[in-house]
C-alpha cells in the first residue's frame, strides 16, 4: 500500500465500474495494453506513461489480496473520512459525526492501529520493512500456421518491457557512486502523519518511497534504475494448440522488485485457418469432389492429408454426396500421445458443360434408368 493507492483511481485507469468483474477487467486491461504497448507508439512517452500507470491499475485490481486492500484503505480515506478530532463521516443535511476512537474500540487504541497496520502491511510499532515484490504479468499475442499448430512449435518471441538499466545494473546511481539511506524516513519509504490524535503513513515526499536517495543519478535510466529492453523468449506450443488458446510461460514476465520473483508472460494464440483443412475437436475435416462415374461405379482416389501428405482413398460403388470416409491416425495429436482421424465427405461434381457426345450418353442412361424413380414414394410419404 503507498500513497498513489489513495491518489489514483484504478478503476478509472482502466475503465471499469468498481463492481466489474475479474474477466471484464482482465479483457480491459488486454485492449488497452495492446493499444498502448511501446511497440506499437515508438518514440511516444505518453503512451509508455499511460501503458505504466494502466499496468500498475492492473496489478492492483488483478490480486485479490491487493484489490480488497486497496478499496478498503481508498473507503477508509475518502471524502475526508478521517478528519481532525476523529472519523468525520458525512451526514445528512451537511453535519457531520465526530466519533472518538478510543470510545469506538474500548480505550484500546492499540486495536485501531493494528486496523490500521493491517491495511498498510505495518506492524503496531509503525516500522515497514520493504519487502520483495513479485513483477508483473506480460501479455502478447502469437499467429501459427495450421501445420505449426498441429505438430508444436518453438517460437521466439521479441518482448520490449521494463529491465534493469544496463549502465547502473539496476542501482540508479551513476556508476562509482551509490544511494543513500533516506534520513527523513530512515530507509522504510513512509512517513507518519498526525491526523487529529492519531498517525497513518504515507509516502516519503524525500524519497518517493524508494527508502533511498541517489545524489547522481544515472543518466541512462534517469535514476530509475530500469530502462525499456528488447528481450527475446523462447515458447514451446504444444501439438495440437487450438486457435484463442492462452499460453501461461511461468517467470517471464517484468522481473520482480527487491529479490522478488518475476511475474508470468501469456501468450494469446491466434491459428490461421486452412485454405482445405478444417479442425473438429482432434479430428481434421475436408471435403472431396468425385465425378458421377467414380461414385457410381467405384474407383480408388488420391486424397492429401495434413503434413503433406497422401492417401488412396476406396470409394464403393453407388457412394453418394454427404458420404463420409474415416482415415485413420491423420487427425491431432492428442495429450495422450494418440492421433485423431482425417474425415474425407464426399461431394459429387456435377459438370457445368457437356460434349454433345457425353451428353448422348448421358441422355442414352437417362432412357435405360427411367424406371428408377428416387422420388417414388415422396408425395406418399408426405401423405398427400
Amino acid at each position: 500500500m503507498n500513497k498513489d493507492w489513495l491518489e489514483k483511481d484504478f478503476y478509472a485507469l482502466l475503465g471499469v465500474s468498481k463492481d466489474a468483474t475479474a474477466d471484464e477487467i482482465k479483457k480491459k486491461y488486454r485492449k488497452l495494453a495492446r493499444e498502448l504497448h511501446p511497440d506499437k507508439n515508438p518514440d511516444n512517452p505518453k503512451a509508455e506513461a499511460k501503458f505504466k500507470e494502466v499496468s500498475e491499475a492492473y496489478d492492483v485490481l488483478s490480486d485479490p489480496e491487493k484489490h480488497r486492500e486497496y478499496d478498503e484503505a481508498r473507503a477508509m480515506f475518502a471524502s475526508g473520512g478521517f478528519g481532525p478530532g476523529g472519523y468525520g463521516a458525512g451526514a445528512p443535511g451537511g453535519g457531520s459525526y465526530n466519533v472518538n476512537m478510543d470510545d469506538v474500540f474500548g480505550g484500546q487504541g492499540g486495536d485501531f492501529s493494528d486496523l490500521l497496520g493491517g491495511i498498510f502491511n505495518r506492524g503496531r510499532s509503525g516500522s515497514r520493512t520493504p519487502q520483495p515484490r513479485r513483477g508483473g504479468d506480460l501479455e502478447t499475442e502469437l499467429t501459427l500456421s495450421f501445420d505449426d499448430a498441429l505438430d508444436g512449435v518453438t517460437v521466439p518471441l521479441s518482448l520490449r518491457t521494463e529491465g534493469a538499466c544496463d549502465t547502473c545494473h539496476g542501482t540508479g546511481a551513476t556508476p562509482g557512486t551509490s544511494a543513500r539511506t533516506c534520513p527523513n524516513c530512515n530507509g522504510q519509504g513512509q512517513v507518519a502523519r498526525n491526523a487529529g490524535g492519531f498517525a497513518f503513513p504515507e509516502t516519503c515526499g524525500a524519497c518517493q518511497g524508494r527508502g533511498r536517495i541517489i545524489d547522481s543519478p544515472c543518466a541512462t535510466c534517469r535514476g530509475n534504475g530500469s530502462t525499456m529492453k528488447t528481450r527475446t523468449v523462447q515458447v514451446r506450443l504444444p501439438a495440437g494448440v487450438k486457435d484463442e488458446t492462452q499460453i501461461r510461460v511461468a517467470g517471464k514476465g517484468t522481473p520482480g522488485e527487491r529479490g522478488g520473483p518475476a511475474g508470468d508472460l501469456f501468450v494469446n494464440v491466434h491459428v490461421t485457418p486452412h485454405a482445405l483443412f478444417t479442425r473438429k475437436g482432434d479430428n481434421i475435416t475436408f471435403t472431396v469432389p468425385v465425378t458421377f462415374s467414380e461414385a457410381t461405379l467405384g474407383s480408388q482416389i488420391t486424397v492429401p492429408t495434413p503434413r503433406h501428405g497422401n492417401v488412396t482413398l476406396r470409394i464403393p460403388a453407388g457412394t453418394t454426396t454427404g458420404k463420409t470416409f474415416r482415415v485413420k491416425g491423420k487427425g491431432i495429436q492428442r495429450k495422450d500421445g494418440k492421433q485423431g482421424d482425417l474425415l474425407v465427405t464426399i461431394e459429387v461434381a456435377v459438370p457445368q458443360k457437356l460434349s454433345d457426345e457425353a451428353r448422348t450418353a448421358l441422355e442414352t442412361y437417362a432412357t435405360l434408368t427411367a424406371d428408377h424413380d428416387p422420388r417414388r414414394d415422396l408425395i406418399a410419404m408426405a401423405g398427400q
